[in-house]
């Protein structure tokens, strides 16, 4: 049975939040062992929390609205040449989402190529520096974060290995209102922005634009109303992460309901091993009282498995492909 074949209803709820902000935040400091420990707690505790970092200025988020609201109006056909050759790293479209992938989102050139791939001609240079920008700044938290996390595991000579492991997608994504004809009892298909699901990657920095409508479970099979401010963004542990530490993280479940009338935008910033890279857990987390999860992979590996029937029909496809035997879920 999947995470969504019963709705309970959802709770209004506070994660952890957690100020990144600080400028004397630096590797070291007794301010930095300080939020480095909360950090820890609230992922341990929720498998996310809510950051408030006011690096990425109001005027550049507010550009990045704009550009998403004018990539989100091109033609059918023209989102449809955002292609990769990776799966789920280009444009998708499903019930009320649609999302638009850039992949290596940190890098100007690979942004570049993303705005040319719509438009074909000159790109767009506007759209392009604005994205470019905004990435960079998430790139910034992301890294901040997983330093944070390997210290607190006592990681700290893997940390250079483990950040430069990565590459990073951003993804676009646009909600729209369900039909109004829907039965208004919050249990329908059709108020699914997108259906439950754990992220697969190390990573997620979310970012919703003034439309709420993400919902996270809890470790006692609740769902949550995650109302973040519109200055903070949403951290979140991925699948690979977990299976990294050996389980001492774990990625939470996580879906978008669309109830009102209004469009939704959101961002995601994800971390993504890089083709290569086997994703496995250091001897340092390998114990007695903490025996083995998950066999050593490659994440391109794991998302071919989910393109597969047995990874579709998985309650969590990343345990059927990685967890060794007698791992629960």
């Amino acid at each position: 049975m999947d995470s969504d074949s019963v709705l309970p209803l959802s709770e209004s709820f506070q994660l952890p939040l957690i100020d990144l902000s600080d400028q004397t935040l630096k590797p070291g400091s007794s301010k930095w062992d300080e939020v480095k420990t909360h950090v820890r707690k609230a992922l341990e505790d929720y498998g996310c929390f809510e950051a408030s970092y006011d690096n990425v200025s109001t005027e550049l988020k507010k550009s990045v609205f704009e550009a998403m609201e004018e990539l989100f109006e091109l033609p059918i056909q023209t989102k449809q040449r955002n292609v990769s050759s990776k799966p789920y790293h280009g444009y998708l479209c499903h019930n009320l989402y649609q999302s638009l992938g850039i992949d290596d989102a940190t890098v100007l050139e690979k942004v570049n190529d993303f705005t040319q791939q719509l438009w074909a001609d000159q790109g767009n240079k506007t759209i392009s520096e604005t994205i470019h920008r905004f990435s960079e700044q998430l790139w910034e938290l992301d890294m901040m974060v997983r330093r944070m996390i390997m210290e607190s595991f006592g990681l700290e000579k893997y940390i250079d290995e483990h950040l430069n492991s990565t590459n990073y997608l951003l993804r676009l994504m646009k909600y729209t209102s369900p039909p109004d004809d829907d039965d208004d009892d919050g249990l329908e298909e059709t108020k699914f922005g997108l259906r439950a699901h754990t992220d697969k990657n190390i990573l997620t920095i979310l970012h919703q634009f003034q439309v709420d409508g993400l919902e996270v479970k809890t470790k006692d099979e609740k769902w949550i109303k995650v109302k973040p401010s519109q200055d903070s963004f949403l951290v979140m542990v991925g699948d690979s992460l977990g299976a990294f530490l050996n389980g001492r993280l774990s990625s939470p479940y996580h879906r978008v309901m669309m109830m009102g009338k209004k469009t939704r935008y959101s961002t995601a910033l994800f971390s993504v091993p890089k083709t290569g890279v086997i994703v496995d857990s250091p001897e340092e987390l390998i114990d007695e009282e903490h025996p083995r999860i998950f066999k050593p992979y490659q994440y391109d590996d794991f998302l071919q498995f989910f393109q597969t029937e047995a990874g579709r029909r998985a309650q969590s496809p990343f345990h059927a492909f990685a967890a060794l035997s007698n791992t629960p879920l």
